[in-house]
């Protein structure tokens, strides 16, 4: 393939020459998915984006259905707009299939210089990507993608003075935000029932309504759909002007519908092309998730999902003022909470030692507890436990001022029983009641997760296991002001090291920095918190490698856990 004519404008705009970047020396023609051979010059007048994508890319899949659709639509408003589809696919079965499905034109499979070359021209780092060129062969832009999936049809003609005014407008929109600007399309000004039946958006006008971005698949919604019914119908029976409409991610419209059926509110149409609007909207990223719009079209908060879950109707209506009123009470429970108010419920009084024999919670008032919130089928959760133990022990070592006590996620009693005993301590037995409060209480969204509560029951941390993966036993009683002691200890540790080292492990100067956490490119081992580190290589030497010259080794080394600089040694 010949290099492809570029030029560069004067305002540094990229201009390509469409024949010469599409062409090879062998052909000059691009294919259909029937097979036919259309000229490269049929696409002289016409917008032109290069769509870089492959079969075996999810995002890929889920973004050519849109892609399909924007395209097919302009055609029928009779726009000026071709695609190209460069593939990144393995082999010609696949491109096949993947294609068929195209209604543009490809370069052919087989010429996979000219689409490496192309790769390279318009530096592809990931797929999907779209670039697309006006009729003179201009760059418009590299995110084709992005703007088509915020714009849709609306994008066209690309051009970036046309980007502008839709973000502009955008803004406009934001600021007189209203539940018809939410919520009604072009093509769509109403809202369906679980019967079927359309309900016009306009009903809801002067209500508070919640917007519930929901995956009716996923068991997170699953699980938080029979308190939101709850607190929904509640409200209703009580007269309240409160609605919710449902924002569905799902894709298999039969499963929709069986759950829908099941649910007392309104939902956006599937797959709505207000759907994708609204995510991007509202950043969309995590789920349940229920955003409330006030009586007046306003945003009233981001996400009330976690205080429905926690507080139920009480939270209504959703005002800063009521989560105001609400996090008071919620003080006023934290500063008063004891262990046993955590760990007692009923005749629920207990927790479970190895051989399964009944301890007091009352046994336990007085000493630092870490609730271990884990399960084994986890594998951060098996590949934390050995760092959990090791800091269980060492802070052990002198007295029992530490306990334990492991809530479990399992499956069933014998994997329980099963990862129980690699572990030290104590456990909530399985399938324990208290297990589910306990996760509410400390909101638990993901395991491994570690609490840690203090000698007269008041919760320290709910980021204990980060803190133990990060300091170890030296964090402990894991409270902020021993956190603030270590940082000042480890600033202090490398005051009087050198900033910059040449070591006879690395050919370039390496420079002391901040790590988290790294693997020695010299001794192998694990290393934290501080590195002589080279950024182009993106090579770490542990501070007793990067400065052990191998002269007065022993001098060098010092004791067991200290590094030694010139005239003074410190505590790593």
């Amino acid at each position: 393939m010949e290099d492809p004519e570029t030029k560069i404008g004067s305002n540094g705009d990229a201009k390509y020459d469409i024949s010469s970047i599409l062409c090879s020396p062998n052909r000059d023609f691009l294919i259909l998915n029937n097979g036919d051979k259309v000229n490269v010059d049929s696409l002289n007048g016409n917008i032109v984006g290069l769509y870089f994508s492959a079969s075996w890319c999810g995002p890929c899949q889920r973004f050519t259905p849109n892609l399909i659709e924007v395209y097919n639509e302009l055609k029928q408003l009779g726009k000026n707009l071709e695609i190209v589809f460069i593939s990144a696919d393995v082999d010609n079965e696949s491109f096949d299939s993947y294609f068929s499905k195209m209604p543009w034109h490809a370069i052919p499979f087989s010429d996979s210089e000219t689409r490496e070359q192309l790769d390279k021209l318009f530096s592809v780092r990931g797929i999907p990507h779209l670039v697309i060129l006006d009729e003179n062969g201009k760059l418009l832009t590299d995110e084709g993608v992005e703007i088509i999936q915020e714009y849709g049809v609306e994008g066209y003609p690309f051009v970036p003075q046309h980007i502008e005014k839709l973000k502009e407008l955008e803004e406009e929109a934001k600021r007189n935000q209203s539940l018809k600007s939410l919520l009604v399309s072009r093509s769509r000004d109403y809202l369906i029932a679980p019967d079927g039946e359309k309900v016009p958006v306009a009903e809801l006008e002067g209500k508070t309504v919640g917007l519930y971005f929901v995956l009716l698949t996923y068991n997170g919604c699953l699980a938080f759909n029979p308190k939101l019914v709850e607190v929904y119908k509640s409200l209703k029976e009580e007269g309240e002007n409160f609605e919710i409409v449902m924002i569905p991610l799902d894709e298999d419209e039969p499963s929709f519908k069986k759950e829908f059926e099941k649910l007392p509110w309104l939902s956006l149409p599937l797959k709505d092309k207000c759907v994708e609007k609204l995510v991007r909207y509202f950043e969309l990223n995590s789920l349940p998730m229920v955003v409330v719009i006030g009586p007046d079209g306003k945003t009233l908060h981001s996400n009330v999902a976690e205080a429905i879950e926690e507080h139920g109707k009480k939270v209504y209506p959703f005002t800063s003022e009521k989560f105001a009123e609400l996090e008071e009470i919620e003080k006023a429970k934290r500063e008063a909470q004891t262990l046993e108010s955590v760990l007692v419920s009923n005749d629920c009084d207990f927790v479970i030692g190895k051989d399964g024999a009944k301890i007091p919670v009352s046994n336990l008032v007085g000493k630092n507890i870490l609730l271990y919130f884990s399960a084994h089928w986890c594998p951060p959760c098996r590949a934390f436990l050995p760092k959990l133990i090791q800091a269980y022990q060492q802070i052990n070592t002198n007295d029992n001022s530490l306990e334990v006590i492991f809530i479990s996620s399992d499956r069933d009693q014998e994997s329980f029983n099963e990862f129980f005993s690699t572990m030290p301590w104590l456990a909530l037995p399985f399938g324990d009641k208290r297990k589910q409060s306990l996760s509410r209480l400390f909101k638990v969204r993901g395991i491994p997760m570690v609490v840690a509560i203090d000698p007269k029951g008041r919760t320290v941390t709910t980021e204990a296991r980060e803190i133990i993966m990060y300091y170890g036993a030296e964090a402990f009683p894991f409270t902020a002001e021993r956190i603030e002691e270590i940082k000042a200890k480890n600033e202090k540790m490398a005051e009087n090291w050198p900033k910059k080292v040449k070591n006879e492990l690395h050919e370039h100067e390496l420079v002391l920095t901040k790590h988290d956490f790294y693997n020695c490119d010299g001794c192998g081992d694990e290393g934290r918190l501080w590195s002589y580190y080279c950024e182009d290589c993106d090579f770490d030497l542990h501070p007793k490698c990067a400065l052990d010259d191998g002269d007065n080794n022993e001098e060098k080394k010092g004791g067991e856990g200290w590094i030694c600089d010139g005239d003074k040694c410190y505590q790593e």
